[in-house]
């Protein structure tokens, strides 16, 4: 059987996926600017070096003008490919319970005693 090549323990294949999946978060013009570069995603060397200039550009410049909910959300979708799906559901359980006793603190302190009436008959 034949010694398969890796490059950061990573198969050819799931260099391609990573690849494709990072180049999904980019701008077209950014994009364009790596073909028009010679980077491409077949051929080893070729799959390597984007891979590199990928996460270079991902850990430069590049994030500097998303919003906080952006950064949340990749951070999220970064770190769950490192848990297992049992961890993932425990995290959820926890969260859900803290972010319950926090709302119900927050009830405690700033009750909201003011009823309201909404009359829909005038619309």
């Amino acid at each position: 059987m034949a010694n398969k090549k890796e490059f950061n323990g990573m198969s050819y294949r799931k260099v391609q996926r990573s690849n494709s999946d990072n180049k999904a978060l980019m701008k077209l013009e950014e994009i364009q600017l790596l073909k028009n570069s010679g980077y491409k995603n077949v051929g080893w060397k070729k799959v390597s070096q984007l891979y590199l200039k990928l996460q270079d550009m991902l850990t430069s410049h590049y994030r500097e003008n998303w919003s906080l909910d952006e950064l949340f959300l990749e951070a999220d979708r970064i770190g769950q490919k490192y848990q297992s799906v049992d961890e993932i559901t425990t995290f959820e359980k926890q969260f859900t319970m803290l972010s319950q006793e926090i709302n119900d603190e927050i009830d405690r302190h700033f009750p909201d005693v003011e009823v309201e009436i909404i009359d829909f008959s005038r619309v």
